[in-house]
C-alpha cells in the first residue's frame, strides 16, 4: 500500500509520516508513506493508493479529486494531524482503502 500525504510545502508532515511508519511497524503492514508539497501531487498521485491532504491544504481536495477521481482522498482530520497522531491517520487510510474495495 502507498500513502501520499501533502501539505503546503511537504515539511510539516514528515513527522506524521515518522509517526505512521511506527504505527504499520507495529501491526507488520508493509506501507509505503510519502511527504510531498501540494504543488508536487500531479507527480506523486499516479503512484499512490491513497492521497491525504493536510488541513492546510484542505481547500484544494476537488482539485485533486479532479486530477485523481479513481483514487481515494481525504482531508487529514485537523486534531489527528496537529497531535501528530500517526496511529489514527494510518488507520483511516486504511480505511480509505476498504472503502473503495
Amino acid at each position: 500500500m502507498k500513502i501520499l500525504l501533502v501539505c503546503s510545502a511537504g515539511m510539516s508532515t514528515s513527522l506524521l509520516v515518522n509517526r505512521m511508519n511506527e504505527a504499520a511497524r507495529e501491526k507488520q503492514l508493509d506501507v509505503d508513506i510519502e511527504a510531498h508539497p501540494i504543488a508536487d501531487t500531479h507527480l506523486y498521485g499516479q503512484d499512490a493508493d491513497v492521497i491525504l491532504l493536510g488541513p492546510q491544504v484542505r481547500f484544494q481536495e476537488q482539485h485533486i479529486r479532479s486530477m485523481f477521481d479513481n483514487k481515494p482522498i481525504a482531508v487529514i482530520d485537523m486534531k489527528d494531524y496537529g497531535m501528530m497522531n500517526g496511529k489514527k491517520v494510518l488507520e483511516e487510510a486504511i480505511a480509505l482503502l476498504k472503502k473503495e474495495d
